[in-house]
């Protein structure tokens, strides 16, 4: 098969460089975080999750714990690791944020039931997740990142694109030397490695930032495309999630080569015509979706996992008061940012894993706990409150600025995106 990349991508001349974006992750990062202050813990299973934290408390608990033992010369790196909570016996409903890759070598993984994790692995360390650590040191690696690379997009807590192409020295090795630069500058800077993926585009610069993880450079040039990419599987591709990779698979496709081998009209006819198109643009390795430094969300959304199974009758009070906080968080949230929606949702999830979303439009746009709350709750008259819970969201979207929603003027946010927002609230 001839090899198509983008001629944007192929070609180059002196005033226009090759495009070199890089995706850089942070490794392991909520993991990282807590390993600077616990080095101790350093090629261990650990796994964070099932709770968090506004400040470490582990010394108190310790002291609370064993009172016969003197703490007052112990700091957080000197604290035996036998001390420390270990995953074996949990029972809760908690879920892993992430593991370190000792813990990853066992089948411990994100987003993982921290009960499953126990028993893969019931060895790890269990810590909880300091949110405020880690969004310091999230602020901290990406304002390293812009002082020598000014074209930085904000992917969310540990991830970033970067745009290499016009940065000095950002075309010298394909963009090897820079990103080299920009790890020790991280490194130095935060104590924690990342992985960097640089290629043509956005597409292929992510899939190349997991080739080479922990601390690793990928380079992947046009030409790679055959070799390197192609004998990926589809779920590779940012975008193709579990039900559409299972719907490739019936029809034979586990490769993005097989993907490629398809034409196009085939795709469009057993995928419809965007999602089919899109398809069988990006097993060519196309992408021309610019780095962008400022983009606004189109919502905003708080959700909790109980402990235990709620019922709304029978666990009424307990329930009432976990939903109106949830309302008040969102709420701040969009003070906080200088944002008002007009769209209102919920989002359940039974006790039988089933997910649940129902929302209203209002007439105007608002940031009122008191108003969201309202609206959330007819929300709620309009699912199944029968069966046990044990998940429950607030979300507001179509957001604005203010000055926008005194005008009544609707947010300009990309439909897509907010498709995108809502499928991953959903599942």
């Amino acid at each position: 098969m001839r090899l198509a990349w983008p001629y944007a991508c192929a070609v180059a001349t002196l005033e226009h460089p090759p495009r070199r974006i890089a995706h850089l992750d942070m490794d392991a990062f909520f993991a990282s975080v807590e390993l600077l202050r616990y080095p101790q813990l350093k090629g261990l299973p650990v796994v964070i999750g099932g709770g968090r934290r506004r400040a470490d408390d582990l010394l108190a608990q310790l002291r609370q714990t064993y009172p016969e033992r003197d703490w007052s010369e112990t700091t957080l790196d000197r604290i035996p690791v036998d001390f420390f909570p270990r995953l074996a016996g949990y029972t809760g409903r908690g879920v892993a944020t992430t593991a370190t890759y000792a813990a990853r070598q066992f089948g411990v993984g994100s987003a993982m039931g921290l009960m499953k994790a126990a028993k893969l692995c019931p060895q790890a360390i269990l810590l909880p997740v300091d949110f405020d650590e880690v969004r310091r040191i999230s602020r901290l690696f990406k304002s390293t990142i812009t002082e020598i690379a000014p074209v930085m997009e904000d992917r969310g807590i540990d991830e970033v694109y970067i745009d290499f192409t016009e940065v000095p020295g950002g075309q010298r090795e394909n963009g090897r030397a820079l990103a080299r630069l920009i790890q020790r500058g991280i490194f130095q800077a935060t104590g924690i490695t990342c992985s960097i993926g640089v290629a043509p585009n956005k597409l292929i610069a992510k899939m190349a930032s997991e080739f080479n993880k922990p601390n690793g450079i990928s380079i992947v040039m046009p030409e790679d495309l055959q070799t390197l990419i192609w004998p990926l599987p589809c779920r590779k591709i940012n975008g193709v999630g579990p039900k559409a990779d299972a719907r490739l698979q019936s029809h034979g496709i586990h490769t993005i080569g097989e993907l490629a081998e398809r034409e196009r009209g085939w795709l469009i006819e057993h995928f419809g015509k965007s999602y089919g198109a899109w398809l069988h643009e990006v097993s060519w390795g196309r992408d021309e979706r610019p780095v962008v430094t400022e983009s606004e969300p189109v919502s905003m959304s708080r959700e909790t996992t109980f402990e235990r199974d709620l019922h709304a009758v029978r666990d009424r009070d307990e329930l009432g008061a976990i939903f109106t906080r949830l309302c008040e968080q969102v709420a701040a949230d969009l003070q906080r940012k200088g944002y008002a929606g007009k769209t209102i949702g919920i989002k359940l999830r039974y006790d039988n894993f089933q997910s649940v979303t129902r929302d209203i439009t209002i007439d105007s746009f608002t940031a009122d706990a008191a108003t969201i709350r309202r609206q959330a709750g007819l929300c709620l008259k309009r699912v199944d409150l029968s069966r046990r819970i044990r998940l429950l969201g607030v979300r507001v979207g179509k957001l604005v600025k203010p000055g926008a929603a005194a005008e009544g003027q609707a947010s300009e946010a990309d439909p897509d995106a907010e498709q995108q927002t809502l499928n991953a609230w959903l599942f």
